[in-house]
C-alpha cells in the first residue's frame, strides 16, 4: 500500500482501459488523472519545480507564476501548497471554474484575463502579462513550461517508460498536443526503443501548432495559438486534428458507459478510433494517453445548455449517436 507524506509523491501509472467494446477497436486508454492534482501535468509541475530549486533560480522568497489554462495551474498549486511557495496563476476566460476555484482553495492566486490579443489570442495576452510581471519584480519566478525542458524530460522519464513495460509489443501511441510537453517526451522515449513505435499526434481544429489554419477553440487542454517550442515534428509521424463537436461526442459516449473523461482525452480518442478505422489495425498493439478526468467539466463539455449554445441542439443526437454505437461495437473479448 502506497504511504506517501507530499501531495505529488503518488500517481497512478499502471490503470488501462480497453476501449474495445465501447468504439469498436483495440485501443487501451492510459489514464493519467489519479493523483491529487488530477492530471498528467502534475508530473511537469513536479519535474520544472525540482530542476527550478536544483538551479537556485527558485527559492523561499519567489513567487512562483505560470501561464495555464488549467491543469497545470491545479498542478503547480498542490506542489506549491506543499512546499510553502506562493504562486499565481494567470489563466483566461475561457477557463473551467472548477479549476480555478480549486486553485483558490489550495491557496493559490488566480489572475484572469478576459480580452485575446489580436494576432496571437488568449496565449498571446497571457504570456505579455507575465513577461511585465516578472519585469517588475524579480521575486517572480516563471517556470515557462511552453519552453522549459523539464516538460518533455518528465514524460521521457516516466509516461512512456510507464507504456513500455505494460505493452513491449507497442505498435502505436496516441499523444494530445497542447505545450507538447507529453509528445515529445514519449516520441523521444520511443525513438531509440527496440521496435519501432508510430507516434501519432492529435490537436484540435483552430490549433495552429502544426501549421493549421487558427480557429476558434472553447475547450482547454489541447490546442496552441502559436507553434509550441518544444515541439520537433521529425519525431512526429501524423498529426490528425479532431473537431470540438467530435471530443464533445467521445466525452459523453465513455460517459454513458461510466467513464468520465476530460475534453483532452475525448479529443486524443476521437482522433485515435478515427485513424484506427482508417487503417488496418486488428493485429496492432494501440495507446492512447488520457490527460486528465471528466469532473472538472461539468459546467462545459457535460452541461447542456453550454454544448447546445456553442455547438448547436444536434451535437449529441442521440439517435444518430446510437445507431453508431451499435454498429461498431464489439463485444468485451475473455482474456
Amino acid at each position: 500500500m502506497p504511504v506517501i507524506s507530499t501531495p505529488y509523491g503518488f500517481n497512478e501509472e499502471n490503470l488501462y482501459v480497453d476501449l474495445r467494446s465501447i468504439f469498436g477497436h483495440s485501443l487501451f486508454l492510459k489514464c493519467e488523472g489519479f493523483n491529487f492534482a488530477g492530471s498528467i501535468k502534475l508530473k511537469a509541475a513536479t519535474a520544472m519545480v525540482e530542476a527550478a530549486e536544483r538551479d537556485g533560480i527558485l527559492t523561499p522568497e519567489s513567487i512562483l507564476v505560470e501561464s495555464s489554462s488549467g491543469n497545470l495551474g491545479v498542478a503547480l498549486s498542490v506542489i506549491a501548497a506543499s512546499k510553502g511557495y506562493q504562486f499565481l496563476c494567470v489563466t483566461d476566460s475561457r477557463g473551467n471554474l472548477s479549476n480555478r476555484m480549486m486553485m483558490e482553495a489550495l491557496g493559490s492566486k488566480v489572475h484572469v484575463l478576459a480580452e485575446p490579443r489580436a494576432d496571437s489570442g488568449f496565449l498571446g495576452a497571457r504570456l505579455d502579462y507575465l513577461r511585465e510581471l516578472c519585469a517588475s519584480d524579480d521575486r517572480y519566478v516563471w517556470l515557462s513550461q511552453y519552453t522549459n525542458p523539464s516538460n518533455w524530460q518528465a514524460h521521457y522519464r516516466t509516461t512512456a517508460p510507464e507504456v513500455a513495460r505494460q505493452f513491449p509489443r507497442l505498435d502505436v501511441l496516441f499523444v494530445g498536443a497542447g505545450t507538447t510537453g507529453t509528445l515529445m517526451g514519449c516520441a523521444r522515449y520511443f525513438r531509440g526503443w527496440h521496435r519501432p513505435v508510430r507516434i501519432i499526434a492529435v490537436d484540435s481544429v483552430g490549433s495552429v501548432s502544426f501549421g493549421g489554419a487558427p480557429g476558434p477553440r472553447m475547450i482547454p487542454g489541447l490546442g496552441m495559438s502559436m507553434r509550441p517550442p518544444l515541439l520537433d515534428e521529425s519525431y512526429v509521424d501524423e498529426v490528425i486534428l479532431v473537431e470540438e463537436a467530435d471530443t464533445i461526442r467521445a466525452c459523453h459516449r465513455l460517459a454513458r458507459r461510466g467513464f468520465l473523461f476530460g475534453g483532452s482525452t475525448g479529443t486524443v480518442i476521437s482522433g485515435a478510433t478515427d485513424w484506427l478505422a482508417r487503417h488496418d489495425a486488428s493485429e496492432l498493439t494501440a495507446v492512447a494517453i488520457a490527460p486528465d478526468l471528466g469532473e472538472r467539466y461539468l459546467d462545459t463539455i457535460y452541461q447542456t445548455n453550454w454544448l447546445q449554445d456553442l455547438y448547436g441542439e444536434d451535437v449529441l443526437d442521440s439517435d444518430k449517436e446510437a445507431a453508431h454505437s451499435w454498429a461498431t461495437a464489439t463485444p468485451p473479448t475473455t482474456r
